[in-house]
């Protein structure tokens, strides 16, 4: 497991499943205080597992930085063309329904599930 870890967020990588999961409120202010998550999902992409899952299920909020920060990962993940993605929200969490579901314009093949 690796993680990024403050009092508001955490974002936690689970080797033995390729699993991003992400918790809190993520409020940063633009690419440069994202850079730490950028750097982390860029090393994981790296590695190229057949599957990434975003489990977003425990997302409070995430604000337009890091969308911008998420579909660039989306995006990244598509070139590849090798890596499967899945995406876990969550209905209670107003947010997730139409941000998430902007991720499969940028990745048709992506996986939505939305409980």
């Amino acid at each position: 497991m690796k993680e990024i870890k403050t009092d508001d967020y955490r974002v936690v990588y689970e080797l033995d499943d390729n699993t991003i999961a992400w918790m809190g409120t993520l409020r940063l202010n633009g690419m440069e205080e994202y850079r730490p998550i950028i750097d982390f999902l860029n090393a994981i992409a790296a590695d190229a597992p057949s599957q990434i899952v975003l489990d977003m299920t425990e997302l409070e909020f995430l604000n337009s930085s890091g969308i911008n920060v998420l579909s660039r990962f989306v995006i990244n993940i598509r070139q590849q063309k090798t890596i499967a993605m899945v995406v876990k929200g969550s209905k209670r969490i107003p947010w997730q329904g139409k941000s998430l579901k902007n991720l499969q314009r940028l990745m048709p093949s992506l996986e939505l599930q939305i409980s």
